[in-house]
């Protein structure tokens, strides 16, 4: 079959504006490993400006501090490491969810495509597209 699946799950605030995504959960998780917002974004290969940036952007959308900074270093607040802990259940929940009704909707029971000629069946054609 020549389709695959992409999904994105993100956190927004009430007004809209992202908290947590894939990116500032990998920025996140990097931080946690490194106890640095330097050695996380370079571990990155992202510039620190703009991970620093990220940071303070989504403790601004949240309205809370996500991470605590001294001068030995950095660490995610108890506020941060729920965040990240439970937006990181909930991504892989959807994912899972997402991929168990992909192989509902687009396979038959042995994993094969349903449609045999090549065309999608009328009924079965998607109208909302997901992408990761």
């Amino acid at each position: 079959m020549p389709f695959k699946l992409r999904c994105k799950v993100w956190l927004e605030n009430d007004r809209g504006q992202p908290i947590i995504g894939e990116g500032r959960l990998r920025i996140l998780c990097a931080l946690r490993r490194t106890g640095s917002i330097s050695k996380a974004a370079r571990k990155l290969n992202l510039p620190f400006r703009n991970v620093w940036a990220k940071i303070k952007d989504a403790e601004r959308q949240a309205g809370f501090k996500i991470v605590s900074t001294t001068g030995s270093g950095s660490k995610l607040t108890a506020e941060g490491e729920e965040l990240l802990s439970l937006f990181a259940r909930l991504q892989s929940s959807c994912h899972r969810s997402a991929r168990t009704k992909f192989r509902q909707v687009f396979c038959s029971g042995d994993g094969k495509p349903r449609s045999t000629d090549g065309r999608l069946d009328a009924e079965r054609t998607p109208h909302a597209h997901t992408e990761q």
